[in-house]
């Protein structure tokens, strides 16, 4: 039986995603040695849930809700639990939290946004 895919599904998994901006607490961070340098370059999210995002590969599920956006990857200690804040054919925007190892209390808040190629 094929499952009928929903449009926020099709809109994820069709582009090649290149990152346009990812900051931490509002600052660059995507240059050699930052936080999310990792990240920069091309994601895909492939319609069987793996996928690769700049430097990363791994797996990737949508909440039911398709509001949510998690990837798992070896490469990370824990899983990456993001809101999706903006998804056209065009445009795709997430947001996140994460440990800051140097301020248990105090996490950074990521933002990432890619461009469809």
């Amino acid at each position: 039986c094929s499952e009928k895919k929903s449009e926020r599904f099709i809109l994820l998994t069709t582009p090649v995603w290149t990152t346009d901006t990812l900051l931490a607490d509002g600052i660059d961070a995507s240059g050699p040695g930052q936080l999310l340098n990792k990240f920069k370059g091309d994601a895909k999210f492939y319609e069987n849930g793996t996928g690769y995002f700049g430097n990363y590969e791994g797996e990737w599920m949508l909440s039911v809700n398709e509001k949510n956006l998690t990837i798992i990857t070896d490469s990370l200690p824990i899983p990456i639990v993001a809101d999706i804040r903006e998804l056209t054919d065009s445009s795709l925007k997430i947001t996140t939290s994460v440990p800051n190892p140097l301020n248990l209390t105090d996490p950074f808040d990521i933002r990432m946004t890619f461009k469809a190629k």
